[in-house]
């Protein structure tokens, strides 16, 4: 294929299918991910065995399952205009949420707000954003955070360290904090939640998750931190599963819904928050932390003694040889509401 005056040429990249994107038509999802070039271009890559499901060649039909990998070969594709890119605004905005950086990997922490990639009605996402403002990188978000959410999101900066996150991710090698408030006394103490949940269901066009016996499993660990009264309790959550909604849906199952979560959430008990100065939902991923087995020289173990926190005011990273660990406090719009309580 010629070059094309003005084209650009993107990188190989390695991608994991989401529950989310599972059950796509591999030609449907390429040309998503690809930016909007011309359908023609995604059936010829396809059909030169480009492409690969698994590791193997796939057709345009194939119908993808969740965890499957993608490979995406060179593309070239037209420079966006400033129309169809990320805004100035977004663009700084994730600049300056990035508080890890190594040559394998970035962690970011997520303002709440800011979807964490295109789709579903909004344009332009945390990866989008991350893309143009290093249009020479292959990066790939790790994992994924709610929209409503803030905190530690991980993107990989080459196809080896992603692949390394999403191991330590299906082996349970990979902990997730969060910090949430939670509508009144949690009387429960150190709880463990295993509590299966679908996934799958569609009301009005809009996902909803639901616990139910024929779900998915799915486990979260509850643990109060700060008692505010009968009213309210803030609460670190562990995630050993990372299901859709997942930490949402298990406090509503316990009686205890998510501050200012719009879809599970009291409606009264919101209204009363919002009186206090909450505008958003009460929930923040506060800390990502793994172990790379010991003398593995793997990407992430660079990572871990490579990176440095960049701000410092936005997180604490720690690296001891296969050790990392990193941590941002709450927004302060959060910590505010916090004081009101208090």
């Amino acid at each position: 294929m010629s070059e094309q005056q003005g084209e650009l040429r993107t990188g190989v990249r390695h991608i994991e299918v989401t529950e989310e994107e599972a059950g796509q038509r591999l030609d449907n999802f390429l040309h998503k991910r690809l930016g909007g070039i011309p359908r023609s271009r995604v059936y010829r890559v396809i059909r030169k065995g480009e492409v690969r499901v698994n590791g193997h060649r796939a057709g345009p039909d194939t119908r993808l399952q969740a965890r499957d990998r993608i490979r995406i070969p060179p593309v070239r594709v037209q420079p966006q205009s400033d129309v169809s890119r990320p805004s100035a605004a977004l663009q700084q905005t994730i600049r300056e949420a990035i508080v890890f950086e190594s040559s394998d990997l970035l962690v970011l922490d997520k303002p709440a707000g800011i979807a964490v990639h295109g789709g579903s009605g909004v344009s332009f996402g945390v990866i989008e954003a991350l893309r143009a403002l290093r249009p020479g990188e292959s990066l790939e978000l790790a994992h994924r955070l709610d929209r409503d959410t803030s905190g530690c999101l991980l993107v990989a900066r080459n196809a080896a360290t992603l692949r390394a996150v999403h191991a330590l991710l299906r082996e349970g090698r990979f902990e997730k904090r969060y910090l949430a408030l939670l509508k009144g006394k949690w009387d429960l103490g150190r709880k463990r939640i295993d509590i299966p949940l679908r996934t799958d269901i569609r009301v009005g066009g809009e996902r909803t998750v639901k616990a139910d016996s024929s779900g998915k499993a799915s486990v979260s660990e509850f643990r109060p931190v700060q008692f505010f009264g009968k009213r309210a309790t803030l609460v670190e959550v562990i995630l050993h599963t990372g299901r859709t909604h997942q930490i949402r849906v298990h406090a509503q199952h316990a009686g205890h819904p998510v501050a200012g979560d719009e879809k599970y959430g009291d409606e009264v008990f919101n209204h009363e928050l919002q009186a206090l100065g909450l505008k958003r939902m009460f929930l923040h991923a506060h800390s990502v932390g793994f172990e790379w087995p010991q003398g593995h020289e793997g990407s992430l173990m660079r990572a871990a003694r490579e990176g440095t926190p960049r701000p410092p005011r936005a997180g604490d990273a720690r690296a001891a040889g296969a050790e990392f660990s990193l941590n941002t406090p709450l927004p302060p719009e959060l910590a505010a509401v916090l004081d009101e309580l208090g």
